[in-house]
């Protein structure tokens, strides 16, 4: 999936303006790198376009370990979305994700998450 259509299926998910789902798309893969250890950060960055990979930079080589309401907290804090759109929207990013790369891979980082925000990510479509 190109960096053109990702952007469009999660602006569609997540019924928001183009430059909102942008800003949602690199806050919630800013967030995602953060909760995954570097090495799984790196592979997931390595099925994805180049506009998307730096935001998958992860900060330390080990994962953070926070839940669902400390993901969105963050998500919302990055995007300027509110709670509310900020949830809708990491739902939209997280099955957009799925959806754009490999199943074995994203397998690998739904093992890292906690249930309640894997969940999220819904069933492949």
């Amino acid at each position: 999936m190109d960096y053109e259509t990702f952007l469009d299926t999660v602006s569609r998910r997540a019924q928001l303006p183009r430059d909102k789902a942008e800003a949602l798309t690199r806050a919630t893969l800013e967030t995602l790198a953060e909760r995954l250890t570097r090495g799984e950060a790196d592979d997931l960055a390595s099925e994805l376009p180049k506009p998307m990979k730096e935001a998958l930079v992860s900060p330390t080589p080990e994962a953070e370990g926070f839940g669902l309401d400390e993901f969105v907290n963050r998500v919302s804090r990055r995007s300027g979305l509110d709670q509310e759109e900020a949830r809708k929207g990491v739902e939209a990013a997280l099955s957009t994700l799925r959806d754009a790369v490999s199943a074995g891979e994203f397998r690998h980082v739904l093992s890292q998450l906690p249930q309640e925000i894997a969940a999220l990510a819904g069933a492949p479509g």
